[in-house]
């Protein structure tokens, strides 16, 4: 469905009154600054809002979304929010939030895509064709869903190696990374169980 700007516009009017009738001091605290104990890498998916699927107020989250919630080094963009994530904000938690029926994954296991979306999902692309012999037993919907839950896996393990995370485990910091993976039919989040922390990770 089509949302006008406009209506954008009065729909957060109408949020701003309601916050300040039934949470003023909320944005008050707010206005002073952020400080987020989580973040929340997620897909830019529409039917994937952050805050909304896990019920959580303004503030309570720092969020990084892109086209299937990858992490990659060659990218400022993800990996400034990282940065800023583990170093200014001191983060407690990083979570790859994942979903199934993701476009992204599916383009990459279709090896299709033009452009820029192309060149973005190339380490994706290759990451699902090292699990072709896995992937390949299975039916369509499967693989599918695999490859979504191998990919947050994946991210996992990269955000673990990079150089932000890095440093804050050198300094003893209580830091560790999660991954979870949304099911866009109940509206329910499973956790992978690929958590890692300084001490479990190699």
């Amino acid at each position: 469905m089509m949302t006008a700007p406009q209506t954008l516009l009065d729909q957060n009017h109408a949020w701003s009154d309601r916050m300040q009738a039934q949470s003023p001091d909320l944005l008050d605290e707010l206005s002073e600054g952020q400080s987020p104990d989580v973040l929340w890498i997620g897909c830019a998916d529409s039917r994937v809002p952050a805050s909304q699927i896990v019920d959580c107020e303004p503030g309570d989250l720092f969020v990084h979304r892109n086209v299937a919630n990858l992490i990659d080094a060659s990218d400022p963009n993800s990996m400034s929010a990282v940065q800023y994530a583990v170093d200014s904000l001191d983060v407690s938690h990083i979570i790859v939030a994942g979903h199934y029926s993701c476009g992204g994954v599916r383009a990459a296991l279709d090896d299709s895509g033009e452009g820029p979306l192309r060149d973005w999902l190339s380490p994706l692309r290759a990451l699902l064709h090292r699990q072709s012999d896995e992937l390949e037993g299975l039916s369509d919907g499967a693989r599918w869903d695999r490859g979504c839950e191998l990919n947050v896996t994946a991210q996992v393990q990269k955000i673990a190696r990079t150089a932000p995370v890095q440093r804050a485990w050198e300094d003893a910091k209580d830091l560790r990374i999660h991954g979870w993976i949304y099911r866009l039919d109940d509206g329910r989040i499973r956790d992978l169980d690929v958590s890692v922390d300084a001490e479990t990770f190699a």
